[in-house]
């Protein structure tokens, strides 16, 4: 019986009750006061509760009818918003992207026109982050990520690799001729510990024993290098715009691998269409260009 509960009677409570009166719920829905009142009858009959106390001057819910009000409320929005995602004859569907922040604006933003042409009837919400994120906590279909592609419950695809290289501000690329000639410079690095170490092991060369800098995002500590405040290890294919232009300057040639970036989603998540349109649209992109333009 519940589940054949008519859907026009939990309308019309539904709207009586943000009313609270039968009157301005039939102006909402356009029927009649009296339209109104038969269908909450009909509704309390079947529940065999009283939603609502009749009062001199409208109407006041009870405890049954409010504990139905927020459940309605909730279902009848989540309805309204999925047919909100109908236009002409197409279905809109979402996804949901987490993407570290660099990767964000060194590769992906630039590229989000190409991908709206091929697919106007995806939008697609971009929640930009340090790396540090929860699949299912914070409601993503996917996460971009930097690392080694290992995250527990996680299903993880190489998109490219990102090899660290230092970049600084062209006032100070004069100084630098050996990696040496660092010692004298302060260092900027992410919340990786292990990254200068690796990349004056590469070098060959002895590393200053002060501790660096550290930034949650390299598209922050780029801003802060270019500014003249030190030298910092970025992944420098999501810089080429900047080192293209001169803004930041690499002095030294040597790199370091220290991660890659990876399309991630959940093992237990089963991907839509939109979602398998989607990293079709990245992977393509990413085995094609895997530089910003300059």
């Amino acid at each position: 019986m519940r589940s054949h509960l008519p859907l026009n009677a939990l309308r019309a409570f539904e709207a009586a009750a943000r009313h609270l009166s039968f009157t301005g719920a039939g102006l909402e829905l356009r029927v009649t006061q009296t339209a109104v009142s038969h269908q909450v009858k009909n509704l309390e009959e079947i529940l065999g509760v009283r939603l609502f106390r009749r009062l001199p001057r409208g109407l006041a819910l009870t405890e049954e009818g409010q504990a139905l009000v927020p459940v309605l409320n909730e279902a009848f929005g989540r309805i309204g918003a999925t047919l909100d995602r109908f236009e002409k004859g197409h279905f809109r569907d979402v996804v949901t992207v987490g993407v570290v922040g660099t990767f964000a604006a060194g590769w992906l933003l630039p590229r989000l026109r190409s991908f709206g042409e091929a697919h106007p009837f995806i939008d697609l919400r971009i929640l930009t982050n340090n790396n540090r994120i929860n699949l299912a906590g914070d409601g993503l279909d996917y996460a971009i990520r930097f690392g080694d592609g290992l995250w527990h419950g996680t299903e993880a695809t190489l998109l490219m690799p990102a090899p660290l290289s230092p970049v600084c501000a062209p006032a100070a690329a004069g100084r630098l001729r050996q990696p040496a000639d660092l010692a004298g410079e302060m260092l900027l690095r992410s919340y990786r510990e292990d990254e200068w170490p690796l990349w004056f092991a590469a070098a060959g060369a002895s590393g200053p024993s002060t501790h660096a800098v550290v930034f949650d995002s390299s598209v922050t500590m780029a801003e802060a290098i270019a500014q003249g405040i030190g030298v910092g290890l970025v992944p420098t294919t999501m810089f080429s715009s900047a080192l293209a232009s001169g803004r930041l300057v690499r002095p030294f040639e040597i790199e370091v691998h220290a991660g890659s970036y990876w399309l991630t989603h959940l093992k237990s998540r089963q991907p839509s269409p939109a979602m398998l349109a989607f990293r079709a649209w990245l992977l393509a992109g990413c085995q094609t260009e895997t530089a910003l333009p300059a």
